[in-house]
């Protein structure tokens, strides 16, 4: 049995943990991690096991056109290598868009693969007047409209928008390092 619930203080480290199996090192250096620095997510859950074990993850953060319109960009989203076949990563995907859709969000965003992301609506093609804040593969780039015509609406570079995320740099109990390392 999994359970999608919201991400709480005590997930961070897990998630740390999964993030780095799923991407690996370089997962800093994407484009999409422009958009997210120093910022808290506008949405955050986590897939927790019968046992309590954080299984998968996806967080959604605020960001804004070059005119002010504003969108969700989503990622990342992983799943335990062993708990793929079980559904998760849809179920987190379902149960993150209900939620936004019904927080009255108008447009979600993604670099990803079209294959699995049609499934849950988004389109390639949507964003053509749209750039993100360094390389990303064109194709890769999709969205979804919660509201008619907003991503057609949206035009120029995306930037981060959103509350700050105030403990960046501030000295913490490495526990990060210390999940990293039990892993």
């Amino acid at each position: 049995m999994i359970d999608i619930v919201e991400e709480a203080p005590a997930h961070v480290g897990a998630r740390e943990v999964l993030l780095d199996l799923s991407f690996g090192p370089d997962r800093f250096a994407k484009t999409s991690e422009r958009l997210r620095e120093g910022r808290l997510p506008a949405f955050a859950f986590t897939a927790l096991d019968e046992t309590g074990k954080l299984v998968g993850t996806v967080r959604l953060w605020h960001v804004v056109d070059e005119a002010g319109q504003n969108a969700l960009l989503l990622g990342p989203l992983a799943v335990d290598p062993e708990c793929r076949s079980q559904q998760v990563g849809g179920r987190l995907m379902r149960h993150a868009l209900n939620q936004v859709a019904l927080s009255g969000h108008g447009a979600v965003i993604l670099v990803g693969d079209l294959p699995y992301y049609a499934r849950f609506g988004f389109q390639s093609g949507l964003l053509d007047a749209v750039t993100l804040p360094g390389p990303f593969e064109r194709d890769r780039f999709l969205g979804l409209e919660l509201k008619p015509a907003q991503t057609s609406g949206l035009s120029g570079c995306l930037r981060a928008s959103g509350q700050a995320d105030l403990s960046v740099g501030r000295d913490y109990p490495d526990v990060l390092s210390a999940a990293r390392n039990a892993a």
